[in-house]
């Protein structure tokens, strides 16, 4: 294989990892709120499930507070029927004794049916146990694996960078040329397609019979009649692997 299609190869493949790379940055962000949404999202069913325990544990306290107000109620009717000195005061103090009766029967099922709910809701909680003690620790571990991703993919867009400079430097000003036009023309940026099959990877156009053979030998910069990009087959090691 001349060395102009050996250069021409390996800077196709150092922009194509390149490319790849630029996404992978300029998409850090997004991946990262991602991360952060898709943890979020579980800290806040968590939290949604502790806010109805909350406001259980609150509704029945407030309920064990009316039934104790009751009670007190009830014992004053209770000794106003005790030392009634009339019809009246007597119906009066059996209507309130009557009264306070209902208030706290009817208390006290609103605590069992809370009771019975708060059940459920711790049930769920415990299930949960696990997950609400290692979120934190979770998060943290995958932001720290997303960052260091970021780190290594900047770190390895740099090495490619300078390497993309002096290989392309080295190109003959009219092949350099002819390869920047087409990688800035096409919208995945391949000026340089392998073959494959007898097929032009860029274009999926079948190759006549003499343009695989020529391409094969790779002693000459051979273009896609289809595409016009520039083609080459890898070498045997290459296809192997």
């Amino acid at each position: 294989m001349i060395a102009e299609l050996d250069k021409l190869i390996d800077l196709q493949k150092t922009d194509t990892n390149l490319r790849r790379l630029k996404r992978l940055l300029d998409t850090a962000e997004e991946r990262r709120a991602e991360i952060e949404q898709e943890f979020e999202q579980h800290a806040s069913s968590i939290r949604e499930i502790q806010g109805r325990r909350d406001t259980l544990n609150a509704k029945r306290a407030d309920l064990e507070r009316q039934i104790a107000e009751s009670k007190v109620y009830l014992e004053r009717a209770d000794r106003n029927l005790k030392h009634s000195q009339n019809q009246k005061e007597y119906e009066t103090a059996m209507r309130d004794l009557d009264t306070g009766q209902k208030q706290i029967a009817g208390f006290e099922t609103q605590v069992v049916e809370i009771m019975e709910e708060l059940e459920g809701v711790e049930k769920e909680l415990g299930e949960r146990s696990d997950e609400i003690a290692t979120l934190d620790a979770k998060r943290d571990a995958a932001m720290k694996e997303f960052e260091a991703a970021i780190k290594v993919d900047k770190t390895e867009f740099d090495k490619l960078s300078k390497h993309r400079a002096g290989a392309f430097a080295t190109l003959p000003a009219r092949l350099a040329s002819i390869y920047d036009r087409m990688a800035q023309r096409s919208r995945d940026g391949i000026a340089v397609a392998e073959v494959i099959n007898g097929s032009c990877t860029a274009c999926y156009v079948l190759l006549r019979p003499q343009v695989q053979l020529n391409v094969k030998k790779g002693d000459e910069i051979i273009t896609c009649e289809n595409c016009t990009r520039i083609l080459y087959m890898p070498k045997r090691d290459e296809a192997s692997a």
